[in-house]
């Protein structure tokens, strides 16, 4: 509780901070949900995104047209890396099949060899997975344990394939002008005050979030204003009672907790 009080204090934001249901964990015990070690900034996909000329629309929210799937919860493994690319190709799929599909995380935790399952990976490994394999299963089919197993995986039920995959610009309004034409954005954050996040728009201070080391994947799924602040909407994979129904709400504009330095989003063929 001094560590919520103490953002409380110092947020910029109208965040609320308090007791959330990762409150009563250790700093290690609430690591489990996050990668073991900081994600390497260095891992990302070769070819740059088309960055929109147009400017970009002054809010826009991808849940509006039915290319987001309901909140999941990765429970005790840290597997947010494969929650994160499930979600940014569930969006790439619906927007260009015209049909929405929630897709397996288990099948990157089990099958993708490059990353560490439960003990954390990245978005830009799991696409080069997912086309190693030759495409993702559905979450009906191939359904989330939580844990490490072995490779269930079985071609003639993929439901989904990418091509490809491309890094998005740090630049934030070039990140908003991209996914309201594009579809939401797998990114890399850091996590520290998302532990005691209850609500509104987090703003915390730099010294309490680096921007540096990302430690948590989640998914952009739009943005908007609330007054004078901009922000980011973002999905996470903690269940439905964390934070505003399961989404973060993020400054946009400062690059606050590292927010824009690792986006990326799979090609759909």
């Amino acid at each position: 509780m001094k560590k919520a009080r103490k953002l409380q204090d110092v947020e910029k934001g109208t965040a609320k901070y308090g007791p959330t249901i990762f409150a009563d964990l250790t700093e290690d015990e609430f690591g489990v949900r996050l990668n073991s070690k900081p994600w390497d900034l260095s891992i990302r996909p070769k070819d740059n995104a088309v960055i929109p000329q147009d400017p970009a629309p002054k809010a826009w929210d991808w849940r509006d047209h039915g290319v987001v799937t309901p909140v999941k919860n990765q429970g005790s493994c840290g597997s947010c890396w494969a929650f994160s690319t499930t979600g940014n190709v569930e969006g790439q799929w619906a927007i260009k099949k015209q049909k929405l599909v929630s897709l397996s995380e288990q099948e990157l935790v089990d099958c993708d060899k490059v990353d560490q399952g439960c003990n954390g990976g990245l978005p830009s490994q799991a696409y080069d997975a997912i086309m190693k394999l030759g495409g993702l299963e559905t979450e009906k089919e191939y359904g989330y344990k939580g844990y490490d197993e072995k490779c269930f995986f079985k071609k003639s039920d993929v439901a989904a394939k990418i091509n490809g995959s491309v890094k998005i610009s740090e630049n934030e309004d070039d990140m908003a002008a991209w996914l309201a034409k594009n579809g939401p954005i797998s990114i890399g954050i850091n996590a520290f005050a998302m532990q005691f996040y209850m609500g509104g728009i987090a703003h915390p201070w730099k010294i309490f979030c680096n921007p540096k080391k990302l430690d948590h994947g989640v998914l952009i799924v739009g943005y908007g204003v609330e007054g004078s602040k901009p922000y980011w909407i973002i999905k996470n994979s903690w269940g439905e009672s964390w934070g505003e129904k399961g989404y973060y709400l993020l400054y946009r504009g400062g690059g606050v907790c590292g927010v824009n330095t690792m986006c990326t989003s799979a090609t759909v063929p």
